[in-house]
């Protein structure tokens, strides 16, 4: 277990309830491009809400197959990001289609944002962010603009409850692994 988990109690479940704005004003932690999100018993993440590009919506479907299939060939093909999950969602808001995306990751905001712009150059790949209004088409060479664009469309959660509170995708890898390779010995000496 990382130092950091093993500080905090993973064994029973956790919420915590954050300010309006998304930030407790007497712990803000300063990052490279602002004040970095907390870390919550769910560990980072953030919540954007956007407006899409009117006609785009179907972009946004063939870039989700596209990400399946990644990922079943090249399962650690975002690994990078230390996820945990991504939910996106797409709705109508009075005749317009909205983006919600979700995250929750193991590393803080700055990170986060620094390793996705590194992953998307490395690949050659695009965002499917580029198809919603207003995001800066250079992002891949200003990281700054970015965080600016998710800060802009950001929408902080109040409550964030975790079953098994502060603990890392790569810890709860490793039990599972430890789990299977137990439930192998077992299976052998019956």
């Amino acid at each position: 277990m990382s130092s950091e988990s093993k500080t905090q109690d993973w064994s029973k479940p956790a919420a915590m309830a954050i300010p309006k704005g998304g930030y407790f004003e007497d712990k803000v932690e300063q990052g490279r491009y602002g004040p970095i999100f907390p870390k919550t018993p769910a560990c980072y993440g953030f919540s954007i809400l956007a407006k899409i590009v009117p006609g785009r919506e179907d972009v946004f479907y063939k870039y989700a197959k596209n990400i399946e299939g990644t990922i079943a060939a090249q399962p650690d093909a975002l690994a990078v990001l230390q996820l945990h999950y991504l939910r996106w969602v797409l709705f109508p808001i009075k005749g317009d289609t909205y983006f919600m995306y979700q995250g929750i990751f193991d590393t803080d905001f700055d990170k986060y944002t620094e390793d996705a712009v590194t992953l998307f150059g490395i690949t050659g790949l695009r965002t499917v962010f580029e198809n919603l209004e207003g995001f800066p088409m250079d992002w891949q060479t200003n990281p700054a603009a970015f965080v600016k664009f998710v800060r802009d469309h950001q929408c902080p959660s109040f409550l964030e409850y975790a079953e098994y509170p502060y603990v890392s995708a790569t810890e709860i890898k490793k039990a599972l692994k430890l789990k299977a390779a137990f439930s192998t010995m077992l299976d052998q000496m019956q």
